[in-house]
């Protein structure tokens, strides 16, 4: 299946939101450290709702233990920045879908990683900034979820 990878995520129920996601899709959920949040916060966990234990979460101590993690996939890195839509991608399972902190997205250094297989966005209307964190990784993972015919769902 696809993987999602949030980077240094900020706010809690954003995560919560996107656990209880890959828990309905089947999609993988990778954490970067540092985290602004504790896991077992209450906020977390009420966004999560009972979804917790069916999600397959990962936490990753860094960026280099991740990349150690995913050696080989294709990365997918979400900016507003980049030209190329994230509906032009032919998605493959297994691919990562990287996804910077709220609120400032991921930085320069970060989208200049050589692990990086490709800029992407998200199509938006002319003067907004970015979608929510677990909305943006929703619409990704369930265009690229689509593209496969939404293999083992119902």
């Amino acid at each position: 299946m696809f993987r999602l990878m949030f980077y240094s995520p900020r706010i809690a129920p954003n995560t919560g939101n996107a656990i209880r996601m890959v828990a309905a899709t089947g999609c993988e959920l990778h954490l970067v450290e540092p985290l602004g949040f504790d896991l077992s916060e209450p906020k977390l966990r009420r966004a999560g709702l009972d979804y917790h234990d069916l999600a397959s979460v990962t936490v990753h101590a860094g960026l280099e233990q991740a990349w150690a993690a995913l050696a080989g996939a294709r990365v997918f890195a979400f900016t507003a920045h980049a030209t190329r839509s994230s509906f032009d991608i032919a998605y493959q399972p297994g691919d990562v879908m990287l996804f910077g902190p709220e609120p400032t997205g991921l930085d320069a250094a970060t989208l200049a990683d050589p692990h990086i297989t490709e800029q992407v966005r998200i199509p938006m209307l002319p003067g907004r900034r970015s979608l929510n964190l677990s909305n943006a990784a929703a619409v990704v993972a369930y265009e690229a979820w689509r593209q496969h015919g939404f293999e083992g769902g119902v």
